[in-house]
């Protein structure tokens, strides 16, 4: 680091920009210099068993290659790699026409604490922005690079055992049996699902995604969230299944207690990349948030030794492998069905109860009037979006023969979630925004209805949403 000291002086001096304050922020592998509406951001001299930094030519690459990872997904973030040049006079020079002595990534500054975890702290990661979190990740999974003959699994298989030795490395934190038995379930696990996996690779679901997908990796700016500081050092880190990657974010959420932001993104997710293929994926989920939850374990063991809160840092080493000990171990899959007339909020109910149905994330939810649109083709161009989901149908939709269709799909759906291991290996309130069509005239109509025997617990649906589902979790708890 010694040798970049000049330069890390001359980034941090008002002067180099143009009289504003400057605000160093360190990680392990870079520094970033905020001042103004810029950021500037130089990789360190240092050398870690997965990135090595401590050349001009490898840190230029670094910078190269982070800015060409990053700008897909964030474009209005990212704008060049500018060089910190020697020039005649002996004096540093940003961009300027001597020798270049290091290389940054040049960057819009962003409000730091819009950032997912400052907002998860504040209690601020709400619904809507959860929904719109599973919205930008599918589109991200979208718009990724399909990677050829990666052998993910192989990978998978040499990340479990890394996760074993280097917790191993921590036993005040971590006792060996406990490690033994993480890792033996886990491999277990692994081997369980590993024809899954090979299937999901030969479909192109093994992409090079963001690789670093948790809650400080992404900001919000004008009520989006924005992704970014995706994995750039190395291409085998950030190429995964694409569900290994939303696990990362959905067990960041679940440690943080955020459990029903946790559920919306991953339905949010399903629903907008409207793959039935993603059903079967969910057998994965389990490990996939295990390992990520042991990777968190191990990285924040490491960090302790250097932490201001040495104390705390332990305190969440340890609940990270706990929480990795418990998502190994799921229980059985289950079906609720969710019944009533238009208006009762089914809808809402649904939503609000998959938090609450294990193993975590939560329950998928299948709603009919989402897949009766998907089925007429009104999601086909504007699905991501969901703008769809919103859009009306006409009545012809929603004959007798849609309407079999309709059910015919969600129970095809439901048995795809619920089905075995062996099974899927073998297959390989105000509606302003809203994808139900009905409307008052509908559920007057409907109040009409013969609705013959009915042999569901019935939940009384007058009061308000906190009201019907805290009624709907006393009923399943006397199942």
């Amino acid at each position: 680091m010694s040798d970049q000291q000049a330069v890390i002086d001359f980034l941090a001096a008002p002067s180099t920009h143009g009289g504003a304050a400057v605000t160093r922020v360190d990680t392990h592998a870079a520094s970033v210099f905020l001042a103004g509406p810029h950021a500037l951001k130089i990789k360190r001299a240092v050398r870690f068993p997965f990135l090595d930094f401590t050349t001009l030519e490898k840190r230029k690459a670094a910078c190269e290659a982070e800015l060409a990872v990053n700008r897909p997904y964030a474009p209005a973030i990212y704008k060049r790699v500018v060089a910190i040049t020697r020039e005649a006079d002996g004096f540093l020079a940003l961009g300027g026409t001597g020798k270049p002595v290091e290389w940054a990534v040049e960057m819009a500054r962003f409000d730091e604490n819009a950032t997912l975890d400052h907002l998860a702290r504040r209690g601020a990661v709400d619904a809507a922005l959860a929904d719109k979190l599973g919205r930008a990740v599918a589109a991200a999974h979208e718009a990724a690079a399909p990677a050829q003959d990666f052998r993910f699994a192989d990978a998978l298989v040499d990340i479990v055992t890394q996760n074993d030795s280097e917790l191993r490395g921590s036993p005040a934190l971590f006792s060996p049996d406990a490690i033994a038995a993480l890792t033996q379930k886990t491999r277990t696990a692994l081997d369980r699902i590993r024809p899954l996996l090979k299937a999901r690779e030969r479909d192109g679901f093994v992409r090079r995604c963001h690789g670093d997908l948790h809650l400080g990796n992404i900001v919000r700016i004008d009520g989006a969230p924005v992704l970014f500081d995706a994995i750039e050092f190395d291409d085998r880190i950030a190429t995964a299944d694409v569900f290994y990657d939303l696990a990362f974010l959905l067990m960041d959420l679940i440690e943080r207690d955020l459990a029903p932001a946790a559920a919306i993104v991953l339905n949010r997710y399903l629903v907008a990349r409207a793959r039935d293929d993603d059903f079967d994926a969910l057998a994965a989920l389990p490990l996939f948030l295990s390992v990520r939850a042991a990777i968190r374990a191990k990285v924040t063991a490491a960090r302790a030794a250097h932490a201001e809160d040495r104390a705390e840092a332990e305190r969440s080493a340890r609940d990270y492998f706990t929480l990795a000990r418990t998502l190994i171990d799921p229980p059985a899959a289950q079906l609720l069905a969710v019944g009533g007339l238009s208006g009762t909020g089914k809808s809402v109910l649904a939503a609000a109860l998959a938090a609450h149905v294990p193993p975590p994330p939560g329950a998928v939810v299948l709603r009919s009037d989402v897949i009766r649109k998907q089925l007429m083709g009104a999601a086909e161009t504007k699905q991501l979006m969901g703008a769809a989901e919103t859009e009306r149908l006409p009545p012809e939709a929603y004959s007798a023969e849609v309407t079999a269709r309709v059910y015919a799909a969600i129970a095809e759906k439901a048995r795809r979630v619920l089905a075995d291991l062996a099974t899927r290996v073998a297959r390989v309130g105000a509606r302003l925004a809203d994808a139900s069509d009905a409307d008052a005239g509908i559920a007057r109509q409907q109040e009409g209805y013969d609705l013959g025997h009915v042999d569901w617990d019935e939940i009384d649906a007058s009061g308000t949403p906190a009201d019907t589902l805290a009624r709907s979790r006393a009923a399943l708890e006397r199942v």
